[in-house]
């Protein structure tokens, strides 16, 4: 069978265009796999079109604005899910207009999508008494233990994520004054914390 045109374009835009041009991370181009695989099903559960037929020229604003609603109605995902899958949507279409002049039009009304507002909530904080509660936590005896403590004040302390903590490399801390920590976060973005004496 002769692969489809949406197929030679999303595989270079996945393979190359993201990692390469782009300089996107691993992490990120996996999320815009994810949606394109949700929107692969959502097309064969709702419009009956299997992945192995399914063309460019198939995927109109109309199907798109579709797929978004079915992801929130039909799947429970947050307004800002919603939002993300749709970001890795226009991401696609942006690169496809200059891949692809003859569905230039329908590229365009896609990427002409709004984006969903999102209820903003207040950011739920722990009062200093849960912060020493949590901290208190590990026992001090216990090496493994003494490592997840050290874990827990240095997230409080630098406010990183897990997924920064997890990255980093004895090469990340500097060790003399002024003590410092370089933390990747990310789309790759690289910042420096300092750190207090009693941290190192």
């Amino acid at each position: 069978m002769k692969p489809t045109d949406l197929a030679k374009h999303l595989t270079d835009f996945l393979s190359k265009y993201l990692p390469g041009e782009r300089g996107m991370s691993h992490n990120t181009v996996i999320t815009y796999k994810d949606t394109f695989i949700l929107l692969f099903n959502f097309m064969k559960e709702v419009r009956e079109i299997a992945i192995n037929q399914l063309k460019i020229n198939q995927i109109t604003k109309e199907i798109i604005v579709e797929f978004l609603e079915w992801v929130q109605s039909e799947r429970s995902c947050s307004v800002s899910t919603r939002n993300a899958r749709l970001a890795a949507i226009r991401s696609f279409f942006a690169y496809l207009q200059y891949q692809d002049l003859e569905n230039l039009y329908e590229c365009q009304k896609i990427l002409s999508i709004p984006v969903k507002k999102a209820e903003k909530k207040a950011i739920k904080y722990l009062s200093l008494e849960g912060i020493k509660l949590l901290l208190e936590q590990p026992d001090r005896k216990n090496k493994k233990e003494r490592r997840d403590l050290a874990i827990l004040a240095l997230m409080y302390d630098t406010g990183t994520r897990v997924q920064e903590i997890a990255d980093l490399k004895v090469g990340n801390l500097r060790r003399t004054s002024p003590y410092t920590l370089t933390i990747t976060g990310k789309g790759n973005k690289t910042r420096i914390v300092p750190l207090l004496e009693n941290q190192i």
